[in-house]
């Protein structure tokens, strides 16, 4: 097979994340609001093109203080930084799993992340006689090296948020036609 472009179907498509909360438990949150260029022969994506756009403005924690908090200047600062992107620079192949490095973008700086990244398989979808590939995967990051600072001190020890955010994705895309 060779590369084709690939459409994100949004979807059957989530990029979530998980962070300490009190120390004690996790906050969880999804973007609502993304999009992906991504040119690859989906057996193999070591030579893939791939692209991610994140919209700060739709976090998602189901709690809408938190979620106003969160794109205020104490974190995203999604007036300024309306975007996180990240663009893959070096893919490595083993079996089914990928190790995608590439460029994270978030608030205004940008470092290399490493993704680890599953080959779900590929599809005929019956409704629409597409071809559909799906992959997962994840990583984590310390919040503090791209400028998400803030935090509360906790009356019994300890902060409010942990500085380890871990991200997973699952994406599903439609061969273009």
């Amino acid at each position: 097979m060779t590369k084709v472009n690939w459409n994100l179907d949004t979807a059957h498509s989530e990029v979530g994340f998980s962070v300490k909360h009190m120390m004690i438990s996790k906050a969880k949150g999804t973007f609502d609001n993304f999009d992906a260029k991504i040119v690859a022969d989906a057996e193999d994506l070591t030579d893939a093109e791939i692209e991610l756009n994140i919209d700060v403005e739709s976090i998602n924690t189901r709690n809408k203080d938190r979620d106003d908090h969160l794109r205020s200047a104490d974190f995203f600062d999604a007036e300024n930084y309306p975007k996180i992107t990240f663009v893959a620079t070096d893919i490595k192949k083993s079996g089914n799993n990928y190790e995608v490095t590439g460029d994270l973008t978030l608030k205004g700086t940008t470092k290399p992340v490493t993704l680890d990244v599953v080959f779900e398989g590929q599809s005929k979808d019956p409704m629409s006689g597409s071809i559909v590939a799906g992959f997962s995967g994840s990583t984590s990051i310390n919040r503090k090296e791209f400028g998400l600072t803030w935090n509360a001190s906790l009356e019994t020890g300890g902060v409010l948020v942990g500085e380890e955010v871990k991200i997973n994705f699952e994406l599903e895309l439609q061969k273009a036609e």
